[in-house]
């Protein structure tokens, strides 16, 4: 299956605003948690329909409705109804393949980027789409799949941690894109241990399993920039906009999300060009043993040119040779034999040919 681009036919010539959702089902079914707080009281709980909260949108606190798994079109729907939400917002968010970015409409805004994370049984990067509507007293979240990895944000909430309490809903915002950023920074460190492992190899014992490790490693590499680079993009923007649901110190906040995702944007720079390096020392590793054995073979070849002129002659078929009348002829061959040997040799060694 492609991870870099996935388009079906029939959704070609679709109206943008048309409520179908475009992606992979991931969960079985649509799960609604809603999390409604202000400064002192404090309302957790799972809800079955979308007429149970309907009515959060008109108290002056602030509502974090998370849901996760995006398939059931109906609920959605009723989400955009009974929040009076812009159809083209819910339809960019059941487009899990659309690119990391930041949309204003009338009444929202609305943020989408990629949630990463590594699979431990088979070392790859997942990604999964994450989707933001912000509203001025409503939050809405959007995964493929239910996941603690807002976990935190969540902790923090129970735990009345005065930042977060007081804050709106442009500060959880905020909260909620620190994880994803935090996460790629993770993912990023755990891919680097790899490759950082795979140098320390790369000179002990250079083979093309080595070469395998490297070219897997840099189509995780470019699946990881594949989802960082767009969030960059989104991230700065959304730290220039002028919304109307952000408010002047949230944006000190995102301003801090900028050094971040340029780092983890950074790294996976870095990463590429250790990689580039990693592959050329791997060639010129395999060329100088290469060198190494031709030198070998040259000096072996060398040696016995002369061994093999002697023992032409000596074996030459002429009925008349001097030497061969001689007992000690032999012997004194392979002597001659032995001295040119070393003496090449040591001619050799002499000249730091090997």
């Amino acid at each position: 299956m492609a991870r870099f681009i996935k388009k079906k036919k029939k959704e070609i010539g679709l109206s943008p605003d048309e409520l179908i959702f475009r992606g992979q089902k991931k969960a079985d079914q649509v799960l609604l948690r809603i999390i409604d707080f202000d400064s002192e009281n404090l309302t957790e709980e799972d809800v079955k329909t979308v007429k149970e909260i309907s009515e959060f949108q008109y108290k002056n606190t602030v509502t974090w409705l998370n849901v996760d798994g995006l398939h059931n079109t109906s609920i959605m729907h009723e989400i955009t109804s009974s929040f009076n939400l812009d159809s083209l917002a819910m339809a960019e968010v059941l487009n899990t393949e659309a690119r990391p970015r930041i949309i204003e409409y009338d009444n929202c805004t609305l943020i989408t980027a990629k949630m990463l994370r590594v699979d431990e049984t088979t070392g790859k990067t997942l990604v999964e789409n994450l989707s933001l509507i912000l509203t001025k007293t409503v939050l809405f979240s959007f995964q493929e799949q239910k996941g603690d990895v807002f976990e935190p944000v969540r902790e923090r909430i129970r735990k009345q941690k005065k930042r977060i309490r007081n804050g709106g809903t442009d500060y959880l915002t905020f909260a909620l894109l620190d994880i994803v950023v935090d996460n790629y920074l993770y993912v990023i460190s755990v891919l680097g241990e790899k490759i950082e492992t795979l140098e320390e190899n790369l000179l002990l014992n250079p083979n093309q399993n080595i070469i395998n490790e490297i070219n897997n490693y840099k189509r995780e590499l470019n699946f990881l920039r594949k989802s960082i680079k767009p969030a960059k993009e989104m991230i700065f923007s959304l730290a220039k906009t002028d919304s109307d649901f952000i408010t002047d110190s949230t944006y000190v906040h995102f301003k801090e999300l900028e050094d971040n995702i340029s780092q983890a944007n950074d790294a996976t720079d870095n990463y590429r060009e250790i990689l580039s390096d990693q592959l050329n020392i791997y060639h010129t590793t395999i060329s100088s043993k290469l060198n190494d054995i031709m030198k070998f073979l040259t000096v072996f070849s060398v040696i016995f040119i002369p061994l093999t002129f002697i023992a032409g002659i000596y074996g030459t078929n002429f009925e008349y040779i001097p030497e061969l009348t001689y007992k000690y002829s032999y012997f004194i061959m392979w002597i001659a034999m032995i001295i040119v040997a070393i003496s090449m040799l040591l001619f050799f060694k002499k000249k730091k040919w090997f």
